[in-house]
């Protein structure tokens, strides 16, 4: 594609070198366009289609530095190459200070001509660096203008979507309370309560999340209060009240905290059909962090080991309990010292990441 001919503006007082300069930046592909002081100067910039200016020092009315000050002023000046028969240095500085793209000694005979033809070029060249690199810049600005908005977007669209789910599966929960409450037949009854306990614990992470001010983290402690408060309603009488829990302050991403929700529930109503035939007794669940661990246990005081297994048990809570280990590559230990039961889980704060594809020898 053809590049367009630059046009120069060249203000200088000069007429007779003025015409020289014209047909020497012509011959050096410059389209040439003169003005005879500061102020014709200004404002035949200000009409337009002018890419560089070639500016004389002493001129009647505006010299050049005033004229560069000016020109600076203007919105989306063009470059410009300071011009003076001076020798004096002071100049050159205080040019090139005020924002001159660069500075060149003329004389009368026009033999700066080419040299003005090579420093207008450069000034070009330099001008369309700067504005691509401005324009890169806008741009970034603009991209990350744009991925915040869509973040901020993403983010309440998430919220809304853990507020309606947790309250789904919240109703869910109370349809399986309602059902276990109609119910005589005492299996039954456990097995819906189980169920809801299970829905409630999932419900519990959403609407965690829907409060969060981090989508990507629940607090450990603070979930699992509020599902243990969620069992203690749901309890028929008092027998979870002695349920406590005792936990850290701990972050983890919302997916392992389903897990370990899911498992404390397993294991609180595990312990609330099982360790105290007679009635209500303590039942605790403890959460700890070991370095990059997390140590999580749930204990009873209860008739422990000794009792002979319930023949109504259908081993579904232990089948859960070991899928959702399974999930948080977690360690599950019974402690055989305790004398009722205690059943203590290890797992790493965050999941470990998955390993990398070994390449096959070629």
């Amino acid at each position: 594609m053809t590049q367009p001919i630059p046009t120069i503006l060249y203000i200088d007082d000069d007429a007779t070198l003025a015409r020289l300069v014209e047909r020497g930046l012509k011959r050096l592909g410059f389209n040439v366009v003169h003005a005879a002081d500061g102020e014709s100067g200004i404002a035949r910039l200000a009409a337009g289609n002018i890419d560089i200016v070639a500016l004389d020092q002493h001129m009647p009315g505006l010299d050049g530095l005033e004229t560069l000050e000016k020109i600076h002023a203007m919105p989306s000046s063009p470059p410009v190459v300071f011009v003076t028969a001076s020798q004096d240095s002071k100049i050159a500085i205080t040019a090139l200070k005020a924002g001159a793209a660069d500075y060149l000694v003329k004389d009368t005979q026009g033999d700066f001509i080419a040299l003005l033809g090579v420093a207008a070029t450069g000034a070009l060249e330099q001008a369309r660096v700067r504005k691509a690199r401005d324009d890169a810049e806008a741009e970034v600005h603009a991209s990350r203008d744009r991925y915040a908005a869509l973040a901020a977007e993403r983010e309440v669209l998430l919220r809304e979507v853990n507020h309606r789910v947790g309250n789904s599966l919240q109703i869910i929960a109370s349809l399986l309370h309602l059902q276990a409450n109609s119910t005589n037949d005492d299996d039954i009854k456990a097995a819906l309560t189980n169920a809801m306990g299970r829905v409630a614990a999932v419900a519990q992470v959403h609407r965690r999340l829907y409060t969060s001010h981090d989508l990507k983290s629940v607090m450990l402690n603070q979930y699992l209060e509020a599902l243990l408060e969620d069992l203690r309603r749901s309890a028929e009488g008092n027998r979870m009240s002695r349920l406590t829990l005792s936990a850290e302050t701990i972050e983890i991403d919302p997916d392992r905290a389903v897990a370990i929700g899911i498992i404390v529930n397993e294991l609180v109503m595990n312990a609330v059909k099982y360790a105290y035939p007679d009635g209500a007794g303590a039942i605790h669940v403890v959460l700890r962090s070991e370095g990059d661990d997390l140590d999580l246990s749930i204990s009873d005081d209860g008739v422990g080991l000794q009792a002979k297994q319930d023949p109504r048990s259908t081993g579904m809570g232990q089948r859960i309990v070991g899928a959702m280990a399974t999930k948080l590559e977690a360690s599950i230990e019974r402690d055989p010292a305790h004398s009722g039961t205690r059943i203590s889980l290890r797992f790493r704060r965050t999941a470990a990441a998955p390993a990398k594809p070994v390449a096959a020898n070629a």
